[in-house]
């Protein structure tokens, strides 16, 4: 049945999105959508910016078109063979007026599903019947002097079970503002989070604070579990006048614990022309743009951990001052302060220039690799939508210099919209259905894990939802597939032992995904602190070109459940994948290796560890002859491995006389290079005997003073 068909010009974005995404809500067993993000190819590409993949990203703003001939074809894989009832095909001006819409098990013998002639360009949906893993459009006769071009082809296939809806509320904890209402009732709203998040640093609460595009007259103060963003396509659409504040009163002064927050996509126009972001690990501050100064020290400059900015601007200077870590990436600030031990840069547009070890910046001119965070947006319509961005090579300063960032867009109906109560089944149906996820703020229990199959699939949490996996299993499984992207959450491990908690990629992977790579991003683990949860391996990457982008993988050394043999964790990260890069690596307090590195090509920039606090002595810390464990290892095969900006530091308050032979161990290789290391005992509660390898003097006494080697070898 010709269910579409007229001038794409007449069409709103909306109908288009309706005709080619909408799951029927009817149902017990119903059409999904199962296409987009699929692996396509196509018989021929007009140029490199309408390749095939683009008629199957869900934006239609972007296209595949042809060769200026007939006999031109698009083709999906659909990943297995599925029941196809309904082909939807939205023409660009370069329309098919002959075509046939074909299917196939083996992508290699065809069979005609529809043949059309007389078409008119629009958009076509067609219901058909038919089964294949391939489905293909094979222009036969154009319309026009110019090749096939298709700004979406979707296909959807019959369910053999109830469907899951996409989109809908988002949920009671996202506290959604717009410009018209009262900067009382806002502050008041405000005031009433920070109240209860302000020191619950192992409870229960998760909140999100949302700001429409507009101007606003408040100061958010951001406590634990708290997340606050704007809804506009560049952070200069929503401005806070006033504040977005974090500082340390609840602690004393001391910003050490100030986990698990974020600051997104706004801009802020401060009182007294400086604002306050004093935080430690597990907090974000991306794509944000600060009129004035930005001061990262807690009222007192009393102490601070380090902690993680990206796609930022600052106008005036940013003051690390107590900090004692920092990473800074694909930026730009108006000057930087001082430093403690190692502040790292890359690709920030005002860095100062390299000079570890005095003054102790570490400064590379750009980002080998990035893609920025996918964030929530509202579209002119008012609904809501995520923005996926675009891969960048070799990037320098803020991606939205130009105002919105490069990328693809998607409606909330394409996302499985999760609220704490759900369980693991549900949500996988909803990802088997070809929906993305969006976590909204609570707590998730999961009795299996939510496993990703799907190419280029979404999961986005906001007010840092948090996994807790039961019965040993693990929490996220991620198939060896191109563009999954994991951002803005927290798992808890259970009480019940897990191997790993979250797997990127199957062991034995080995597709190449450079073109396309999966980004884990706010993606923060860990172990005990709100109970005694476990697990030997918290993040395990096989497959290769991975983009680690900010992440905290802490075995608790305070809280509940804390103990040598209670809250029990090997190993934080292993990557087994070739060209992974991580960018802002925070890894603390494992039994062994913090981190254990066997994929070729890898690069680290910036890493922070602390290594566990609470061995009972050093016959239960040796690793063989060897006393203690580093905290990064690089496999004694691996022949290239890079990393820039590394500390790691020593505080054993059970019994302070435990040494670590080597902070950093690695296959002596020309290959294998390190820049701006250091190692430090903190107020000599332990020692470490070498910064590298057998290379850099011993870190020991209480003056607390780094060891520091500048490159190696």
């Amino acid at each position: 049945m010709r269910g579409l068909s007229r001038p794409a010009a007449s069409w709103t974005a909306s109908a288009v999105l309706a005709a080619l995404m909408a799951v029927p809500s009817s149902p017990a067993f119903a059409d999904s959508l199962l296409s987009q993000g699929k692996t396509t190819t196509a018989s021929s590409t007009e140029n490199g910016g309408t390749g095939p993949a683009l008629a199957v990203d869900g934006d239609t703003g972007t296209r595949w078109s042809s060769a200026s001939t007939d006999s031109q074809w698009l083709q999906v894989d659909l990943g297995a063979s599925a029941s196809i009832s309904k082909v939807v095909l939205n023409w660009e001006a370069a329309y098919g007026s002959g075509y046939r819409i074909q299917s196939s098990e083996n992508g290699t013998t065809w069979t005609d599903l529809k043949t059309v002639t007389g078409g008119d360009g629009g958009i076509d949906a067609w219901d058909v019947t038919g089964s294949g893993r391939y489905v293909r459009m094979l222009g036969v006769t154009r319309a026009t002097g110019y090749g096939y071009s298709l700004w979406e082809l979707a296909v959807h296939v019959r369910s053999d079970g109830p469907q899951v809806p996409g989109g809908g509320d988002l949920g009671p904890n996202v506290h959604v503002f717009d410009p018209s209402m009262s900067s009382a009732a806002i502050q008041s709203r405000l005031d009433a989070v920070f109240k209860q998040q302000e020191s619950a640093q192992f409870g229960t609460g998760r909140h999100a604070f949302l700001f429409k595009p507009g101007s606003y007259n408040v100061n958010a103060d951001i406590g634990f579990y708290t997340s606050i963003a704007g809804l506009g396509q560049s952070p200069d659409d929503v401005t806070i006048n006033g504040g977005v504040t974090v500082d340390a009163g609840w602690f004393n002064g001391n910003a050490a614990q100030n986990f698990w927050r974020s600051a997104e996509n706004l801009s802020i126009q401060p009182t007294g022309g400086s604002n306050r972001w004093a935080v430690s690990q597990a907090a974000p501050f991306r794509r944000m743009h600060v009129k004035g100064a930005l001061n990262l020290a807690p009222t007192g400059y009393g102490w601070a951990s380090g902690g993680y900015i990206a796609d930022s601007k600052i106008d005036g200077a940013v003051g690390p001052y107590s900090q004692q870590q920092w990473y800074t990436r694909d930026s730009s600030v108006g000057g930087w302060v001082n430093g403690v031990w190692n502040m790292v840069f890359s690709g920030v547009e005002g860095a100062p220039a390299g000079s570890f070890p005095e003054p102790p910046y570490t400064t590379l001119n750009t980002t080998p690799i990035s893609r920025e965070k996918p964030y929530l947006y509202v579209d002119g319509n008012g609904g809501y939508r995520v923005s996926v961005p675009s891969k960048r090579t070799g990037a320098r300063g803020v991606s939205w210099a130009n105002g919105s960032t490069p990328g693809s867009s998607l409606p909330l109906s394409q996302f499985y919209v999760a609220k704490p109560g759900d369980s693991a089944a549900t949500i996988n149906t909803a990802l088997g259905q070809g929906l993305n996820l969006l976590l909204t703020p609570g707590v998730y229990t999961v009795d299996r894990p939510i496993d990703i199959t799907r190419p280029n699939t979404v999961v986005l949490g906001l007010g840092l939802a948090t996994l807790i996996p039961g019965n040993g299993v693990s929490a996220i499984k991620v198939a060896d597939v191109d563009g999954v992207r994991l951002a803005g959450f927290l798992i808890d491990a259970g009480t019940q032992k897990s191997d790993v908690l979250v797997e990127v990629g199957p062991q034995g992977s080995s597709a190449d995904h450079a073109a396309n790579p999966t980004t884990l991003q706010d993606v923060f683990v860990r172990i005990g602190g709100a109970f005694a949860g476990n697990a030997t391996t918290s993040v395990v990457v096989n497959s290769d070109d991975v983009i680690i982008d900010h992440t905290w993988l802490w075995r608790g050394d305070h809280g509940a459940g804390i103990g040598w043999n209670v809250n029990t964790a090997e190993t934080g990260l292993v990557v087994n994948g070739d060209d992974v890069l991580a960018t802002g690596l925070f890894v603390e307090h494992y039994r062994k290796y913090d981190v254990e590195w066997y994929g070729e090509r890898g690069r680290t920039i910036f890493f922070q560890n602390e290594k566990a606090y609470d061995p009972p002595n050093q016959a239960a810390y040796m690793n063989g002859a060897t006393k203690g464990w580093a905290a990064y290892k690089v496999g004694d095969a691996v022949t290239t491995h890079e990393g820039w900006g590394l500390g790691s530091y020593v505080y054993f308050n059970v019994d302070p006389t435990i040494e670590v032979d080597h902070a950093f161990e690695t296959p002596v290789k020309p290959g294998v290079r390190f820049h701006s290391l250091l190692t430090v005992s903190l107020g000599g509660n332990g020692r470490v005997n070498h910064v590298i390898n057998d290379t850099g003097a011993p870190a020991s006494g209480t003056a607390t003073i780094p060891s520091k080697v500048v490159s190696y070898p």
